[in-house]
């Protein structure tokens, strides 16, 4: 039965109302007005409904045009021949709405720390703190993120995706700001993550509230057909102190028994997969199996030295779902082959899926019902020295270390630093080994220092752009220090090379005059976006801007410089001669319109 909705019919009586109205009136004004009305009753009714607020830097933006000038001695070069990261210092709306220009669909991960609005310095809302006693405190923050995360919208990749860190102040408000922006149908996951200790028998001294002790991650793909799937990332428990834990909770452990000898291997016969693929079987002859224990009691050693020592032979048994160990059985049992209690058979073939797909793997089936060998060391992984076993992380992350924090990248931000490994852990599940990488809230520059850690581990080749304000001089002392530090290495831990560019944000009137030639100036600010959105160095040299015709000119008849030149970039404005291009083409250099999309709209408005 379908329910009546009663906001409907009242809303649809004021329409039909304010229709009539307007059939009896001819003030042009009045009309405007009713019509006005009539829209915002027709506006979408489920949703979030808060007071809009005007930001300091949207009063800006209708003056001013946003440009970014460089800090050259901020830059970091370690290596010329690679592609820089990017540190922007500015209002990060500022910092948003130019990298919609170089950026638009080629960010592949945006990780983010906003301010929780805790009412207690933590949220900034036109150069003042949010407290609890403001009556528009949520309507504020949630004015701050549409304008930023309906951007960050812009900026992602079709197969790229958002997290965002928050905690259970605003999360239904974001889950639902969130589900407006990117859709509700690209709504992955809310994870749930402990960033605090529990507290000891006095409960943290709140009595009438459980201690916190959980934030979370919202994640949302840009689109959920073409979203990439995710890397498994992994928790870790140090086998001894997993194996105590078992002990001490009476619960049972599954890896206890020991193949030493894998036997003497004798065909017995083929058979096929379901794709008419060859799976070869073998009757393992006198092999050796015993159990952790004896092992252990034989050679002298603790339970946990001869885990470490036989971590590649030690396994339990399982009935698998899969359709290969029914036609083994059926194989052995048509060649008359006995299966008891004791029986070992192996087989080889190749696997179509799973991290084996394509090379010859070998498997093995124990007793009557030809029981699977599961290995431990395929959920154990070795970390200096040391068995630690793995779990495919769900929706509750735990195990980061959150008492050195402070020390973390060798500088101190008391307020909100996120654990490394916890960035680093979104980075694996959630890039490729080339994805460009964005944090506009970068705070202490964790993420830019995780991208780093990442790339380092699994030599890829990530960049990342960190944009943070420059509030107490954060981006200057704390950011730019922090990635500066990873560069020189610190405490224990080596140097890691990388390139950096420093912009600053920096304004150009949005006007016209004798004096201000908005067309000019905005023309020398464009070589930093050409830097920005290629990630490179105009260095004048091996790479030059060129926006007008006479520079060209005289450089196109330099032979010295034509020779050291690789390539350029052109205002669209000028038209290359036909001997121009033969030129080029004879001096290898590779020539790049500049595009008119970075300040066209601008430069419509004022003209």
């Amino acid at each position: 039965m379908e329910t009546t909705n009663l906001s409907k019919i009242r809303r649809d009586k004021m329409l039909n109302t304010i229709s009539e109205i307007k059939k009896n009136i001819t003030d042009e004004k009045m009309l405007t007005n009713l019509s006005m009305i009539e829209n915002e009753l027709t506006k979408k009714k489920y949703g979030l409904i808060w007071e809009e607020h005007e930001e300091r830097v949207d009063k800006e933006l209708e003056t001013q045009i946003p440009t970014f000038e460089e800090i050259k001695d901020k830059k970091i070069v370690s290596n010329p021949n690679e592609k820089f990261n990017f540190l922007l210092e500015g209002d990060n709306l500022h910092s948003l709405y130019l990298l919609e220009k170089t950026h638009k669909e080629k960010i592949d991960l945006i990780v983010i720390d906003p301010p929780y609005n805790t009412g207690v310095n933590d949220f900034i809302y036109n150069d003042t703190y949010i407290d609890e006693e403001d009556g528009y405190r949520h309507s504020k923050w949630l004015s701050f993120m549409d304008k930023r995360l309906k951007l960050a919208k812009d900026l992602l990749s079709n197969d790229g995706y958002i997290f965002i860190n928050i905690n259970d102040i605003e999360v239904a408000q974001l889950k639902i700001l969130c589900d407006d922006i990117f859709g509700e149908e690209n709504f992955v996951n809310l994870i749930s993550v402990k960033m605090k200790n529990n507290a000891g028998a006095s409960g943290g001294g709140e009595d009438k509230k459980l201690k916190k002790n959980i934030e979370y991650i919202l994640i949302y793909s840009k689109n959920s057909v073409q979203s990439m799937n995710f890397n498994k990332v992994y928790s870790y428990t140090k086998l001894d102190d997993l194996l105590d834990y078992y002990r001490t909770n009476n619960i049972s452990w599954k890896y206890t028994s020991v193949i030493k000898d894998f036997g003497e291997k004798e065909y017995c016969c083929t058979t096929f997969d379901g794709s008419g693929d060859e799976i070869k079987i073998y009757k393992r002859n006198n092999p050796v199996l015993t159990s952790v224990s004896k092992l252990a009691s034989d050679e002298n050693l603790s339970e946990y030295e001869i885990y470490k020592k036989y971590i590649d032979r030690i396994f339990t048994t399982a009935m698998p779902q899969s359709s290969i160990r029914p036609r083994v059985i059926d194989a052995l049992k048509d060649k008359n082959f006995q299966l008891d209690k004791d029986s070992l058979y192996s087989i080889e073939y190749v696997p179509k899926s799973g991290k084996n797909k394509g090379n010859v793997y070998e498997q093995f089936y124990k007793g009557e019902k030809l029981r699977l060998f599961t290995w431990l060391k395929d959920v154990t992984e070795i970390i200096s020295g040391d068995v630690y076993k793995a779990d495919i992380k769900g929706t509750y992350w735990d195990g980061y270390n959150l008492n050195n924090l402070t020390k973390e990248g060798n500088i101190k931000f008391e307020n909100g630093k996120k654990p490394i490994n916890l960035i680093k852990d979104i980075i694996e599940m959630a890039s490729t080994k080339s994805s460009i990488i964005l944090d506009f809230f970068a705070g202490s520059g964790t993420t830019g220092q995780a991208v780093l850690e990442v790339n380092k581990k699994d030599n890829g080749n990530r960049k990342f752009i960190l944009c943070t304000n420059n509030e107490n001089e954060i981006c200057r002392k704390i950011t730019y220090q922090r990635l500066e530090n990873v560069k020189k290495g610190y405490t224990n831990t080596a140097g890691i090379d990388f390139n950096l560019k420093y912009y600053r944000c920096a304004y150009i009137p949005r006007i016209n005059t004798e004096t201000e030639d908005l067309h000019n100036n905005l023309l020398i600010n464009i070589k930093n976006l050409i830097q920005l959105e290629n990630g490179i160095e105009i260095d004048d040299d091996k790479i030059r801007v060129y926006l007008n015709e006479d520079e060209l000119d005289r450089f196109s008849i330099n032979e010295k410089e034509l020779e050291i030149c690789e390539k350029i970039y052109i205002s669209s404005d000028i038209l290359l001669t036909s001997e121009q291009e033969n030129i080029f083409e004879n001096n290898n250099i590779e020539v790049y319109i500049i595009p008119e999309y970075y300040f066209e709209d601008e430069i419509m408005e004022v003209m």
